[in-house]
C-alpha cells in the first residue's frame, strides 16, 4: 500500500491551520451579524463564543487524531468509531460540495478582489443572457488560480507549505496594520463599542436572544470553518500525536485573537447602525468601509489586497488538505481507485488533486457554489458532533487504547460541543428547511456510488508468490 511521507513539523502545521481558516468571512460577516444582534457587545461576544466552541471541537478532534493519525482525517476516524458507510458519506459530502465548493467560492472571491483593483475584460451576454459568459473573466481567473495551486500542491507538500507560510506572514502583518491604525484612529470612538442600535427596542432576551446568537453564530462559524483540515494530512506530519493537538490549540487561539481584535476595530470605527446599513447593500464589505474611514482610498485598496492574500492562502491550504480525503477513500477501495495513486517523485496524491481541481472548476463555471455551501454548511456540524460523540464512545469502548492527548475538560468539553452542534443543526433546519433538506439529499446521492465501489469484485484475484 502506498503511503505519504511525514515532512511537516509543528510550526508548519500551525501556519496551515491559520492559513486554511482565515479567508474572507472575518471581513464581511460583521455587517450581517450586526443586523441580527443590534449590539456591538453581542457581536464581539459571538465571535469569541464561536471561537471557543470551535476550540472545543478542535480539542475533541485532537484526541481522535492522536489515536488514529492518518490521511483523510475524520474519514479515517469514522471508520474506526462507526463504520465504513458513515466514513464514506463524510468523504462524499466533502468531495461533492463541502471542500470543493469551498475551494470554488474562495477562488471566486479572490478573482472578485483582483477585479476590484485591476478591472478584467467584460463580455456582453446579450438580451437573453448566458450563464457561462456571466462574469466570464472572473470565472476564468478563479479557474486559473485553482489550476495553479493544484499544480503547486502536485509538485510537493513542502512547496505548498512554504507558500502558505509566506502568505500567513503577510496576513499577520496586514492584520496588525488594521488593528493598530484602527484603534489609534481619531475617527473612532469607544462609545461605539457600547452603544446598541437605535432600532434595538428593549433589546433581546430569553429565547429571542438565544435564537439571535445562534443564527449570528452561523456567520462566525463560517469564519472559523476549516480548523479540522489539519487532521486530513496526519500521515504527512512529523510526530502527529504531539504536533496535531498543539497546532490545533495554538492555531485556533491565534485565530480567535485576530478575529476578536478585528471586530473590535470595525465596531470602534463605525457605529453599529452604519454596519447594519452596510448589510443592506450586498456589494459593500464592512472591512472596506472601515478602512476607507481610517486610510481613505488607500484603505480600500489595502483591504482588497488583504482579501486576495487570505483567499489565495485559504484556497491553497484547502486544496492541500482536502485532497487527502479522496486519496484515503480510494486507498480503501471506497472511491475511484486511481485517486489512491502517489506520485513517485513528488510523493503527493496526484490523481486526487486532479479530480478535486476539475470538480471545483466545474462548480466555478456552474455558478452554484454559493447555494451549495449554504445547503451543506449545517452538515459540517453533523460530522463535527460525530467526532465529539466518537471521543466518548471510544473512552467507553476501549479505555486502555493509547491516548497521547486526552481532550481537556472531559466529559464537559465533548458534551457541550455536541449540544452546540445540535442547537445549530436544529436552528438551521427550522429557519432554512429547504436548504438543509436539499443538502441531505445531495449527501444521499452518494449511496449508489458507495454500493458500486464497495460491491464490485476484482476481475482476478492476486496470486500469492512463494519464494
Amino acid at each position: 500500500m502506498q503511503k505519504l511521507s511525514p515532512t511537516l513539523g509543528l510550526r508548519s502545521s500551525i501556519f496551515l491551520v491559520i492559513s486554511i481558516v482565515i479567508g474572507s468571512g472575518v471581513f464581511k460577516k460583521v455587517a450581517i451579524m450586526s443586523s441580527i444582534l443590534k449590539s456591538p457587545e453581542l457581536v464581539i461576544l459571538c465571535w469569541a463564543l464561536a471561537g471557543f466552541i470551535s476550540l472545543m471541537g478542535a480539542l475533541c478532534n485532537a484526541e481522535m487524531a492522536c489515536m488514529f493519525a492518518n490521511s483523510g482525517g475524520e474519514y479515517f476516524y469514522f471508520q474506526k468509531v462507526y463504520n465504513r458507510f458513515f466514513a464514506f458519506i463524510f468523504g462524499w459530502a466533502n468531495f461533492v460540495v463541502v471542500q470543493t465548493a469551498g475551494i470554488a467560492a474562495l477562488a471566486y472571491i479572490f478573482a472578485e478582489s483582483f477585479n476590484s483593483i485591476i478591472p478584467l475584460p467584460t463580455f456582453n451576454t446579450g438580451a437573453s443572457g448566458n450563464f457561462l459568459l456571466d462574469n466570464f473573466s472572473i470565472k476564468l481567473l478563479a479557474s486559473a488560480l485553482i489550476i495553479l495551486l493544484s499544480y503547486i500542491n502536485y509538485r510537493g507538500i513542502k512547496n505548498a507549505e512554504k507558500l502558505s507560510r509566506f502568505m500567513a506572514f503577510l496576513l499577520f502583518t496586514a492584520a496588525a496594520v488594521i488593528i493598530i491604525t484602527g484603534l489609534s484612529s481619531h475617527a473612532g470612538s469607544k462609545v461605539n463599542l457600547v452603544t446598541p442600535s437605535s432600532n434595538n427596542g428593549n433589546g433581546l432576551s430569553g429565547w429571542l436572544l438565544i435564537k439571535a446568537i445562534t443564527i449570528a453564530s452561523l456567520g462566525a462559524f463560517w469564519g472559523y470553518e476549516g480548523w479540522n483540515n489539519i487532521g486530513m494530512i496526519g500521515e504527512e506530519i512529523r510526530n502527529p500525536k504531539r504536533n496535531i493537538p498543539l497546532s490545533l490549540g495554538f492555531g485556533i487561539l491565534i485565530i480567535i485573537s485576530i478575529y476578536v481584535l478585528l471586530n473590535v476595530v470595525y465596531l470602534y470605527i463605525l457605529p453599529i447602525d452604519t454596519l447594519i446599513k452596510i448589510n443592506d447593500h450586498p456589494n459593500q464589505i464592512a472591512a472596506v468601509e472601515v478602512m476607507k474611514v481610517v486610510l481613505g482610498k488607500w484603505g480600500e485598496l489595502f483591504i482588497a489586497l488583504l482579501i486576495m492574500v487570505t483567499t489565495f492562502n485559504s484556497t491553497n491550504g484547502t486544496i492541500l488538505t482536502s485532497a487527502r480525503i479522496y486519496y484515503a477513500m480510494a486507498r480503501d477501495k471506497n472511491f475511484y481507485r486511481h485517486a489512491a495513486k502517489v506520485h513517485p517523485k513528488h510523493k503527493t496524491p496526484s490523481v486526487s488533486l486532479l479530480l478535486q481541481g476539475i470538480w471545483a472548476i466545474l462548480l466555478v463555471w456552474s455558478g452554484t457554489f454559493d447555494q451549495l455551501t449554504d445547503m451543506l454548511i449545517f452538515s459540517t456540524f453533523i460530522f463535527y458532533g460525530a467526532i465529539a460523540i466518537g471521543v466518548m464512545i471510544m473512552r467507553k469502548r476501549d479505555p486502555l487504547y493509547p491516548r497521547p492527548y486526552k481532550v481537556t475538560g472531559y466529559p464537559f468539553t465533548p458534551i457541550v460541543f455536541c449540544l452546540c452542534c445540535l442547537l445549530l443543526i436544529g436552528v438551521t433546519l427550522y429557519n432554512q428547511p429547504k436548504e438543509a433538506l436539499s443538502g441531505l439529499g445531495l449527501i444521499a446521492m452518494g449511496i449508489p456510488f458507495y454500493w458500486f465501489w464497495t460491491q464490485r469484485k476484482p476481475k482476478r484475484e492476486p496470486v500469492a508468490i512463494v519464494d
